[in-house]
């Protein structure tokens, strides 16, 4: 399938170009997410933002503890955050540098030359939250990979908040909203 390269989009008319339309089946808990989401889409649609939808599918889902994984350089949103979700929940938070665990105890690349320089843990942060028995996790502003390596071994079902891009103020899509980058940095077409 190469279905962002496609013009027409005839799926969202009821074309079916795949092979695995007898094998999906929404049940139990998917079912249930399906539901809510629908939920939210249909009568909040462009009125809510992301932190609202994720609020209102949370109480939708039922889940009574979040838990967040975020980059210490999003130190005062994930404050934020865990305050606003905290009206609703029970909210279990976990910086990225928890176990403060020197790079050089992997032989990483570092940042700053010379020195203790603390490794990013998305592992640890899954195994926090995973002790914690969190039925939902968010992801705030975590790395590359380590967003990848937290999803992977998180036991509760994982959303993404915010986006880490430092060069474009966590808006990843700028890149593509931007007809320099398009041109210059990737040889696209706009």
């Amino acid at each position: 399938m190469q279905c962002a390269l496609c013009e027409q989009k005839k799926c969202s008319e009821g074309k079916d170009c795949s092979t695995i339309k007898a094998d999906v089946e929404y049940t139990g808990r998917n079912l249930g997410s399906m539901k809510i989401s629908a939920q939210i889409e249909s009568r909040y649609y462009m009125e809510k933002t992301r932190l609202e939808e994720l609020i209102l599918y949370a109480v939708g889902m039922g889940y009574e503890k979040l838990g967040i994984a975020f980059c210490i350089g999003l130190e005062k949103e994930a404050k934020i955050i865990h305050e606003i979700l905290a009206q609703d929940f029970e909210v279990f938070s976990v910086c990225c540098k928890v176990c403060g665990i020197d790079k050089d105890s992997y032989g990483l690349e570092k940042l700053h030359n010379g020195g203790f320089e603390a490794v990013c843990n998305p592992v640890g942060q899954a195994l926090v939250l995973n002790n914690d028995k969190t039925d939902l996790n968010i992801i705030l502003g975590l790395c590359i990979g380590h967003d990848i390596l937290f999803t992977s071994h998180s036991q509760a079902p994982v959303t993404t908040l915010a986006v880490k891009d430092r060069v474009l103020a966590h808006n990843p899509l700028g890149a593509i909203y931007s007809n320099y980058y398009l041109k210059h940095r990737f040889n696209a077409k706009d």
